[in-house]
Order: C-alpha cells, then structure tokens, then sequence
C-alpha cells in the first residue's frame, strides 16, 4: 500500500461517523463497518462488497475502508462487509479435483444477502454493490433475492467478474494491456482457478448465483457498471454488460479508460476519484428519480 493512499484514506475519514458492528448471520456473526457524514441524513444507502479473489482483504483494504470513507464525505451511507472469504489459492497450479474443503460457496454469498436484508429492512431503498469479487457476489446476490421472491436491488458494480469461465479478450483490449501491464493481468486459467477455489466444485461453477454471468438476468433491473480500460477482466464486465441489455436492464455502463484493475484501492488517484463521483453522482440521482428524497427509515 503506498504512504500516499494511506494519507489519502485518512483524510477521507474526517467529519463522518465510523463504527464496527457485527451482524447476526445464518453461519454465525457478520463484521460490517458503517460509514455516515455526522449530523446529516443520508442521500442513500449502499451495501458495499470489497474483492479479492474471493479470498482476501477486508474491512481495512482500502478498496472497502477509503470507498467506505470517500461515499460517506458524499452524503452516502455506506454498510462494509465483512465476509468470510474462501482459503487462499495458487495463481499457477490447478485446485486439486474433488470438492474442496473449508469455506467455499454459497458462504460468502449467504453473508452478504444477510448484511443486505438487515439493512433493508432498515432502509427500504438500499443499494448492493462491490467491486471485483464483491461485484460478482452483488450480482449474484440480486439472483438470489430474486430466486427467494424479493425484488433485487440497484446495483453498483466495479471492474467485476461475472462469469465462471473469462470470456475471450478483444483484440483491442488485449493491445492495451501488454508489456508491463500484462504482467498482472487476469488470464483465462487464472480466473478458472479462482473461481474454481471459491466454488470449490465444478457442479457449483454453473450456479447463476455462483457466477451469474450466462445466465437469465431478467431478474435485475437496475445497475450501474464501471470498468477499467487496462484490464483483462473487463472481458467478463462487456459480456455481462451484453448480457444485461438483452435482459432489459436499465443500465449505465462507464469505462475509467486509462485505469488497471483494483483502482478503487488507490484513493490517491485519479482513476479512484472518477469511480466515486460516479458513484455518488448515479446513487444520487436515483433518489431523486424514485422518488426517496426526504423519506427516511427509522433507525
């Protein structure tokens, strides 16, 4: 982590009320951390769900802490999860066949669906979103609901993979990550071998909610997708932006052109002050537009 996205982070915190609360879940207690302007209402509310190949970060990783901090400076209430994440796993040696043992899925997923429904019932018009492997947990989530008879949420999605199988590179996105900027990029058997470990088996890889990508997303209404320019996971982020559209989706789709994966872990940059003006500017305006403005929910 650079000093400059430290200093960055700690900055975004001044002013907002910042606490750590756990929430009582179906595999037990969830951590969430809240973020809130002090002394003001909020313009809405957004589960927020951080990535890292299902398997890392946390409520300290800058992609969930500083995103926390810099919607909450916006006005927007933002609830991080905490959930259980999967063991780690080898960028460059196949999961062993067989169901895997640990934490696999649908965990991760059930936590976040717990967060979200505590929350909404707080707030009826929450928002779910993430970036990366939170996004794909946000999307699958809304499946879920749906699947369970509830409306699913709006939906912030960031730089995600949708899919359990990364969808073929364009050429022209292939151009642009070469050279050094290839060299962490997401290839086609890395991101098998991440979902594979977060699935833990193939069986559970064609689940809608494991990787909705591929499947009826008729389900999803609303949704607002950011991708980054240099990043072969965007891949995953134009088929399901596709994908979306034929469901009849109501979707407004951005690309922060010149940035890499993970830029909402770089509060520092501009690339992450691009994604949260998005953010806020979109979650904004749907409360105007459905009608929520000056409507509260008790506490």
């Amino acid at each position: 982590m650079k000093r400059s996205d430290r200093r960055s982070a700690t900055r975004l915190t001044a002013g907002l009320d910042i606490g750590d609360h756990l929430i009582t879940g179906r595999n037990g207690a969830i951590p969430v951390r809240r973020y809130r302007r002090a002394g003001a209402e909020p313009v809405a509310t957004l589960v927020w769900v951080h990535g890292g190949a299902f398997a890392f970060g946390g409520l300290d990783q800058l992609e969930s802490h500083a995103v926390g901090a810099a919607l909450g400076q916006r006005g927007i209430e933002v609830v991080a999860v905490d959930y259980r994440r999967v063991p780690p796993w080898n960028w460059f040696r196949d999961p062993p066949a067989g169901r895997l043992a640990g934490t696999r899925y649908p965990v991760p997923l059930h936590d976040v669906l717990d967060v979200f429904e505590v929350t909404r019932h707080e707030q009826a018009h929450a928002v779910l979103g993430g970036a990366s492997a939170g996004a794909c947990l946000s999307a699958a989530a809304a499946l879920a609901l749906a699947q369970q008879g509830t409306a699913a949420p709006p939906l912030v999605l960031a730089y995600g993979t949708y899919h359990a199988s990364l969808p073929e590179i364009a050429p022209e996105m292939r151009a642009r990550v070469r050279g050094l900027r290839g060299l962490t990029q997401f290839r086609p058997q890395t991101v098998h071998r991440m979902n594979r470990n977060y699935a833990g088996s193939e069986q559970a890889m064609r689940e809608a909610t494991a990787f909705p990508g591929g499947h009826d997303l008729r389900a999803i209404t609303d949704v607002l997708m950011i991708d980054a320019g240099r990043d072969t996971l965007r891949a995953s982020g134009e088929a399901f932006r596709r994908e979306l559209h034929s469901a009849g989706t109501r979707l407004d789709y951005h690309v922060v052109a010149e940035a890499a994966h993970g830029f909402l872990d770089r509060p520092s940059t501009t690339p992450f002050r691009r994604g949260i003006d998005a953010i806020a500017t979109w979650l904004s305006a749907k409360r105007r537009t459905d009608g929520t403005e000056g409507r509260t929910t008790p506490r």
